[in-house]
């Protein structure tokens, strides 16, 4: 790889991806899947793990397009669904170290996005391990994502990640 060539653009030689314009009329099914937006992972100095040490231009920008996009959604009348890596403290994650204990700031949203936790267009799931569809898994069987999209009649979602 090139010096000046940036790792993203390196990965669009590599895996293309049409990048494209996408125009949502209000009829749109839509949803925003918002995936560990969490303090622990975004916010400077506090995680346990990948949360940036000192100021991240990458992470902040991220982290203001999710607030930018949360509010227009919820502005829209239309669902966000927010999921929050949040851990008991005696149940591991292996191979990760404790992290985003529930309870402690590390599992909570970061500032830009806590008027999530108040809005009537925002659902939010404490997901337990990596993957946000096994985390949404009830006991019972059924999975709190998959009854939000078929309870929202989502058609086409998007998906903004911290990691």
């Amino acid at each position: 790889m090139a010096t000046d060539e940036t790792i993203f653009d390196h990965l669009k030689k590599e895996i293309p991806v049409d990048e494209e314009s996408l125009l949502l009329n209000p009829d749109s099914s839509v949803g925003l899947v918002i995936v560990d937006v969490v303090n622990g992972f975004c916010t400077v100095g506090s995680g346990n793990m990948v949360a940036p040490t000192k100021p991240n231009e990458q992470i902040s920008k991220m982290v203001e397009e999710s607030a930018m996009l949360a509010r227009e959604f919820c502005d829209r009348k239309w669902p966000v669904f927010a999921f929050l890596d949040s851990h008991h403290p005696d149940v591991p994650e292996i191979p990760y170290p404790p992290h985003c204990i529930i309870g402690t700031q590390e599992a909570e949203l970061v500032p830009a996005l806590q008027w999530l936790e108040s809005e009537s267009c925002a659902t939010l799931m404490r997901k337990d391990c990596i993957n946000g569809f096994v985390g949404s898994m009830e006991k019972d069987g059924s999975n709190t994502f998959v009854d939000w999209v078929k309870e929202k009649q989502i058609k086409a979602v998007s998906f903004l990640s911290s990691v």
